[in-house]
């Protein structure tokens, strides 16, 4: 290759790669509550495990082209051997090593970071039911009596328990910052756990393509104070907007970056109603007493 045309090209090359991860905020690596920094624990350390074979076998791959290139004579040159009992040792036991150390550490963050595990807090927490609809966010809070759309805002510290479902196809209910995972599907109910160590306005959005308008199937979680949330919720009480069958019926259809909205009172079975149309009239898969009826 010409060294002429090959100088310029490299001298362009750190640009290349910040205009790459420009779009980059790795928010999952920069948790704001105890669930995403557990998971962030265990990115970081299963990262470090796999690169204890990683980068011998890169390094040793660059050391052995050099040191048995065609012009070192030096080298010793040993068509018949096939087998040696010290590298037989040390490509077997290392990765057997690590392995095991994966096999505990997914175990133990498994039962740890179960996602239908309760936070542990001395805080009353906060109920929030989530519906996930073409192409937006829908979040009740059943102990409120009020909705809001693309907005979930909750008090700092506090445990918010969701329930989570599909008035379309399925969807990925995710705040990174604040961990987690878990998807959202028509006729079933999941559940998360979480929690803000520290007040902010987080991003969530859905993980998992629905269609058309999936790139702006995103909301805001805030975290803020126990005033400012009684705040809140005085505001969404004052919205001359109920979320009744009618408005929802329009509310479910599908639409594109709808912008926040509020409603001032909901049905206490909203959400169950929602899960019992897939499921001819039953609400299944939860442990809330309140299903354990027809929709």
């Amino acid at each position: 290759m010409n060294v002429k045309l090959l100088k310029p090209i490299c001298n362009y090359l750190p640009a290349l790669a910040s205009f790459l991860v420009s779009g980059c905020d790795l928010d999952v690596l920069n948790p704001k509550g105890s669930v995403g920094v557990a998971e962030k624990s265990l990115i970081v350390d299963s990262t470090i495990a796999m690169l204890i074979v990683v980068v011998p076998v890169i390094a040793l791959t660059a050391w052995f082209a050099w040191r048995y290139r065609a012009s070192n004579k030096t080298a010793a040159y040993l068509p018949k051997w096939a087998h040696f009992n010290k590298i037989e040792v040390v490509v077997w036991t290392v990765p057997t090593l690590i392995i095991a150390y994966l096999a505990i550490l997914t175990w133990n963050s498994t039962h740890a970071l179960d996602p239908y595990k309760p936070l542990q807090s001395q805080i009353k927490p906060i109920n929030v039911e989530v519906v996930a609809l073409d192409w937006k966010w829908l979040f009740i809070y059943p102990d409120l009596g009020i909705a809001s759309v693309n907005q979930l805002e909750f008090p700092v510290g506090t445990p918010v328990n969701f329930r989570i479902t599909s008035d379309s196809v399925m969807n990925s209910f995710f705040i990174p910052q604040l961990g987690g995972q878990i998807y959202a599907m028509a006729g079933m109910q999941t559940q998360l756990h979480l929690i803000a160590n520290e007040a902010g306005d987080y991003a969530g959005e859905s993980a998992n393509f629905s269609g058309r308008g999936f790139s702006d199937m995103k909301f805001r979680a805030i975290a803020t104070s126990n005033a400012d949330f009684e705040s809140w919720v005085r505001k969404v009480k004052a919205s001359p907007t109920p979320l009744d069958a009618d408005v929802y019926g329009v509310l479910a259809a599908p639409s594109e970056k709808n912008p926040v909205a509020y409603y001032s009172h909901v049905g206490p079975v909203l959400f169950n109603n929602i899960i019992a149309k897939y499921n001819n009239g039953n609400v299944r898969s939860t442990t809330d007493p309140r299903c354990d009826t027809k929709g």
